[in-house]
């Protein structure tokens, strides 16, 4: 099933679909980067207004993921007489707005509602502050907003609160709900002669005759001498006398030859060669610009403020006077597709939304959670496969090493052994590339063929190899392959003479 919602700014399409995974249908964002709109229509209309408690609560479920779209609701209040769902866009009114939303640098879970000022009649939209972010999945998750009768609001993420806040508070909403009872009057204006300068330049201040503002800030060193033996005369580099233009030189098409530089041997024996020039030092006689010195303004008055009258628009309340909820629509622009949604409630009762929850969503998040255990448990694997495989190979090519030909048969048989372990570890595959490595660099430091079955790196060879032996032969007693793995040379030996 498909609804389009074709407007002048709204062109996505719905459609009527499965959650991937499992049977569950909702109603699905299909088009990327697309404008959505639907409403429907409630029954009857709710006032929240002088409940209990009420409840908000729906499912939604980014099965491509999420990178740039919104995901929330708008509960709209009672529309003009005349309007029609079809003419639902940005500029309905609504009396909250809830649910998800991410792009760019924004994170978050809204929650925001429209109140009338019961002065002015104006509507003015409060925004939750320090909202809670959402899950970074695609898994199914269920948004949960309480709103409580002493003017607590909590959100809920699956279940488990991860806001609460006061509608009174102005700590929890952008603007704060109640105005302020004072304001600075607009009409007010800073005297001309309220001098907010609390330093002043000291109009006595002369200055000094020996302040020298022409005074370079730095000089020659004077005291310097040149050093004896310095070759004015040369220069750091000269031309190369051994080289010689080339026989193939053709000074037209090539230009004239000129001879490489090198560097002068007379300047090696001497402390310097070219101009000599004093090194530079700090003027002590610089002192710059002078400037008259601050002093405390007498006429200071401080920082100037509008002086503060009553409120025009101050209001008391005692509880917000939330709109009647006439109808619940989506209104969205995103990026993502696959943006499902669903299980919408609206309740008076905590323990029904909870009961909701169990039912209908908890199931669905266990299969989608065990699904997702799955196939990031089968891309590790694939991940340490190919990782194994790319270091059997290199094992294999580190096999063939002519210095290595003498061991060869022994070096691949615990390769081989190795590689037939389907639950071999990383650890254990990089341990055998480096006894190998150990081996050869002995071979290649000590220019000798080492005692292959003395040697250090054979009994970590003898280790690896009782690891792979585990594989085909299930030792019944782990205490026994330990012991085989750590077996000593002399005992090695032995086994040596005896085959």
């Amino acid at each position: 099933m498909e609804k389009r919602t074709d407007t002048k700014d709204v062109n996505g399409v719905w459609k009527h679909s499965k959650s991937e995974g499992h049977d569950d249908y909702g109603l699905v964002v299909s088009l990327k980067a697309r404008k959505y709109g639907i409403v429907k229509e409630l029954d009857q209309i709710l006032d929240i207004k002088d409940t209990e408690k009420s409840v908000l609560q729906y499912d939604v479920r980014f099965q491509n993921g999420i990178k740039c779209g919104g995901a929330y609701l708008k509960f709209l209040h009672h529309q003009e007489t005349g309007w029609k769902p079809q003419e639902f866009d940005g500029k309905t009114p609504y009396s909250i707005m809830f649910g998800p939303d991410r792009c760019g640098f924004t994170n978050k879970v809204h929650f925001i509602f429209k109140h009338k000022n019961p002065n002015t009649g104006d509507y003015v939209q409060h925004q939750l502050l320090k909202p809670p972010t959402l899950p970074a999945d695609k898994l199914s998750h269920v948004y949960t907003a309480i709103l409580d009768n002493d003017n607590r609001l909590r959100i809920l993420i699956d279940g488990k609160q991860r806001r609460k806040a006061n509608f009174l508070s102005a700590d929890d909403f952008d603007p704060p709900l109640l105005p302020p009872k004072s304001i600075f009057d607009p009409d007010d204006e800073k005297p001309e002669d309220w001098d907010e300068r609390p330093k002043i330049l000291d109009p006595d201040a002369v200055k000094p005759d020996d302040w020298d503002e022409n005074a370079p800030e730095e000089i020659e060193d004077e005291e310097t001498v040149k050093p004896e033996g310095w070759l004015d005369g040369e220069t750091k580099e000269i031309d190369d006398p051994d080289a010689s233009k080339p026989e193939d030189w053709d000074d037209e098409e090539d230009g004239e030859w000129e001879a490489p530089k090198v560097e002068n041997p007379k300047c090696a024996q001497a402390p310097g060669c070219g101009e000599w020039k004093r090194p530079i030092k700090k003027n002590p006689a610089y002192r710059g610009k002078w400037h008259a010195p601050l002093i405390d303004n007498p006429n200071y008055k401080g920082l100037w403020k509008p002086k503060l009258i009553p409120n025009p628009d101050y209001f008391e309340l005692h509880k917000p006077n939330f709109e009647p909820i006439a109808a619940i629509g989506i209104e969205i622009w995103t990026m993502q597709d696959g943006i499902l949604f669903d299980n919408i409630l609206i309740a008076s009762n905590e323990e029904v939304a909870h009961s909701y929850r169990d039912d209908t969503w908890k199931p669905k998040f266990k299969v989608e959670k065990q699904k997702q255990k799955e196939e990031e448990a089968d891309a590790a694997s694939d991940i340490l496969l190919r990782v194994q495989k790319g270091v059997f190979g290199l094992l294999y090519k580190i096999a063939n090493y002519p210095l290595l030909d003498k061991y060869k048969p022994k070096i691949l048989e615990i390769i081989e052994k190795g590689e037939e372990q389907p639950t071999i570890t990383l650890g254990i595959v990089i341990a055998i590339l480096v006894i190998i490595l150990t081996l050869l660099f002995r071979i290649v430091s000590s220019g000798n063929e080492p005692d292959l079955y003395n040697s250090e790196p054979f009994r970590d060879m003898a280790a690896a190899e009782a690891f792979a032996n585990h594989g085909s032969h299930r030792r019944e007693n782990e205490d026994e392959i330990q012991k085989d793995a750590a077996v000593g040379p002399a005992h090695r030996k032995l086994r040596r003479r005896d085959t």
